[in-house]
């Protein structure tokens, strides 16, 4: 059975974004550069908890989590909320 330890780096790349996002809001006034950081960030964040939930899922079935792809920005971004 796979160890579910081994979702720690995608789970500390989460805790980078989400701290670059909450400096980003922090600053208060965003200039250009800033605003499309957030964006790219949060398309980020988007695609790695999606990674996060393929792997649960697949080791869930007994399946390599390993498996589990990022999918491109425009596939996570459609997902309902």
């Amino acid at each position: 059975m796979e160890n579910p330890n081994e979702d720690q780096p995608v789970l500390n790349y989460i805790q980078r974004l989400v701290a670059e996002e909450h400096r980003l809001h922090g600053t208060g006034l965003l200039h250009k550069a800033d605003r499309k950081r957030l964006a790219q960030v949060q398309v980020e964040l988007d695609q790695c908890w999606d990674l996060l939930r393929q792997r649960r899922a697949l080791r869930d079935v007994g399946l390599d989590p390993d498996e589990a792809e990022v999918r491109p920005p425009q596939v996570v971004e459609n997902y309902e909320q």
